[in-house]
């Protein structure tokens, strides 16, 4: 099968612009492409996952990715998807961010020679001249067809600033830089990020005379509709000092009974053909699915050694016996509410206290009624059936 088919098989396409010139070009390795990554945390998280693992995909079948690191972007903030103003970056953390985005990028993606290629859009919309893009690029827009963009007709309601309003021109105008630069000619993203797409592929085309192709990915979500990499206690991290290599295995095997082949499709490289005798197991194998599942992706981020010792402790968690994961709290009043909360196993007091009050939370071998529990160095803490950790004091 060739990859373009492959991708639709797996469901990861949403919307494409020219699917038979976007095909051609995919399958015969003549994509050069781009994704972007604006630096908004010092780690990438599950979100990114999907596009990390379509562009190591897609490069695998000799296609060129070009990373852009939204260095430049990032000082706006994309609207899509937003109800509310992102916060303001300093240029450090920015930048700062950007070489932690590097660094885990490389995890996923082959860099160097004629390999894939690292870019930073601050290298370009920092010395950008405001009334020379108004000319250069400006002229290319309407205001009617930006106001008619899903990013920006939710947010119309409760305000849109005119910082935020750049954002479509400022991404347009990378496709066109790295068009130039390098010779892009496809750009990827969520399908939330279409309307701003397809602003690049018209200004190549008003600017340059060139075509330009757009092509969106499937937003995983899961059967509740929330995006992908959402917890009660927050983000799941790539970064294993935000988000453990076990709390990483454990988020991938609790997924719902009815996303596990959805994840497998979209997430693993595991072959079509396998995947197909899978969904054929009888419901009972379920666990086995979300087993391999958060196998698969914990080894991709994390490396084969620690998945494995991720897959044991959740194993001795869920059988009994064995090594569970620790979590290491700093209280000064280790009340159950508070170490659920400190270690990042309940969002709030209030989550915590509706827990423990409904009969959610055992500690060591008794369920927990009293919010006010002692917990002490070495306890082991159940949150119903699926959470289980031990307890250092520091």
């Amino acid at each position: 099968m060739e990859i373009f088919e492959e991708l639709k098989e797996r469901g990861l396409i949403a919307q494409v612009t020219d699917e038979e010139e976007i095909k051609n070009l995919i399958n015969g390795g003549g994509a050069r492409f781009y994704i972007g990554f604006d630096p908004t945390a010092d780690s990438l998280h599950v979100g990114h996952f999907m596009a990390l693992c379509l562009m190591k995909r897609l490069q695998l079948a000799g296609n060129k990715p070009v990373v852009l690191l939204g260095g430049g972007t990032g000082y706006i903030g994309d609207p899509s998807g937003r109800t509310d103003l992102r916060s303001m970056l300093t240029p450090e953390t920015i930048r700062h961010n950007c070489e932690c985005f590097k660094k885990q990028m490389e995890r996923f993606i082959e860099f160097g020679e004629d390999k894939a290629i690292i870019a930073n859009n601050a290298d370009w919309l920092l010395n950008l001249n405001y009334v020379e893009l108004l000319r250069e690029v400006g002229a290319c827009f309407t205001v009617n067809n930006m106001l008619r963009a899903e990013c920006y007709k939710q947010r119309m309601e409760k305000g849109l600033s005119f910082l935020e309003f750049n954002y479509m021109i400022m991404q347009a105008y990378d496709f066109w830089h790295l068009s130039e630069k390098y010779g892009c000619n496809m750009q990827f993203g969520g399908d939330d990020q279409w309307s701003n797409m397809l602003a690049g592929t018209e200004l190549i085309r008003k600017k340059s005379g060139r075509n330009a192709f757009a092509m969106t990915i499937n937003l995983l979500l899961n059967s509740e509709g929330k995006k992908m990499g959402k917890t009660a206690s927050g983000a799941v991290w790539l970064d294993e000092n935000k988000t453990s290599v076990y709390d990483f295995y454990q988020y991938w095997r609790n997924v719902d009974d009815a996303d596990v082949m959805k994840c497998i499709k979209m997430l693993t490289f595991i072959p079509l053909e396998q995947i197909k005798k899978m969904e054929k197991w009888s419901t009972e194998r379920v666990n086995e699915k979300k087993e391999i599942l958060a196998l698969e992706l914990t080894k991709l981020v994390h490396g084969e050694e620690k998945a494995l010792k991720a897959q044991a402790m959740a194993r001795a968690a869920f059988g009994g016996g064995g090594e569970l994961p620790e979590k290491s709290v700093k209280t000064e009043n280790p009340t159950i509410i508070n170490v659920l909360v400190t270690a990042g196993i309940c969002a709030s007091n209030g989550e915590a206290r509706r827990i423990i009050q409904q009969g959610g939370v055992s500690l060591n071998d008794g369920k927990v009624n009293d919010i006010n529990a002692e917990v002490k160095d070495g306890d082991v803490v159940h949150k119903g059936k699926k959470v289980h950790f031990r307890i250092k004091l520091v």
